[in-house]
């Protein structure tokens, strides 16, 4: 019961790695707000988890959906002590073929919406004095650069770079700001990212997936229930002199 007592929003986590996260977080004595765009499925999470869980609509591109949401949180549990800024979208293209939307859309949510709605938490904390701990979620892909996906690595770059910064700036306040790196994770979004590399690789449907997989040292893609113990850890006391660290879990894919 590493999280007795602390309440965790979580964005995106109607479904997937965000679901896994809350689900864990439960287990461990958190309370859990499933904040997600998708109202219905946040809804659908948080009664399949019970009474520790809050649905919030929450769409990160939208700073009054942010701060409606974290006051909607506040408001129904007294704070909040843990965020995870999960939410986040993917593309992939050819330099010469990207799109100002599609690098509008990517940076709107995955970096915007990662600083923003760390900015809102932040305030909240140290409003309320509260030693906090909040975890982005970045990615293998903002380690290196990969020739069809210019785009989404450049927003996971941007979001280590923010956990760095962030983390220095907020543990003078006691917040610890620290990023997990996923590899590759099988699942409903890597379904998404096939049907792009099939799109413009010439690949058969699940070639990719099946490709990327067997390329881990580990021996196959991850699950989301892969990253939920790096998850309880940097939210837990047991991290509190660990500041603005991006972890890899990712089965051996990136050394750093």
């Amino acid at each position: 019961m590493r999280l007795d007592g602390k309440t965790a929003l979580i964005t995106g986590s109607a479904r997937g790695i965000g679901l896994a996260f809350a689900k864990a977080y439960v287990a461990e004595g958190a309370k859990v707000v499933i904040a997600d765009i998708n109202e219905a499925a946040a809804q659908a999470a948080a009664a399949e988890i019970g009474e520790n869980a809050l649905s919030v609509a929450l769409d990160v591109a939208d700073q009054a959906s942010i701060d409606a949401g974290i006051a909607k949180a506040a408001n129904h549990f007294g704070q909040i002590d843990i965020l995870i800024n999960n939410a986040a979208i993917f593309t992939a293209a050819p330099v010469v073929e990207i799109t100002e939307s599609d690098y509008a859309r990517v940076f709107d949510i995955n970096v915007k919406g990662t600083l923003f709605t760390m900015q809102s938490v932040a305030r909240h904390m140290i409003e309320r004095g509260i030693k906090g701990k909040i975890i982005n979620m970045a990615s293998q892909a903002g380690r290196r650069g990969e020739a069809l996906v210019a785009v989404y690595c450049a927003s996971k770059a941007a979001v280590i770079s923010l956990t760095q910064s962030a983390g220095l700036n907020l543990i003078k306040h006691g917040i610890n700001v620290n990023a997990i790196a996923p590899g590759v994770v099988d699942g409903e979004h890597w379904d998404g990212v096939d049907a792009f590399f099939a799109k413009h690789e010439g690949k058969a449907p699940g070639q990719k997936k099946k490709e990327v997989g067997a390329a881990v040292p580990f021996g196959r893609m991850g699950t989301a229930d892969d990253l939920t113990g790096m998850a309880i850890f940097l939210a837990s006391s047991e991290a509190d002199y660990i500041v603005a660290q991006t972890y890899n879990v990712d089965g051996g894919n990136w050394m750093s």
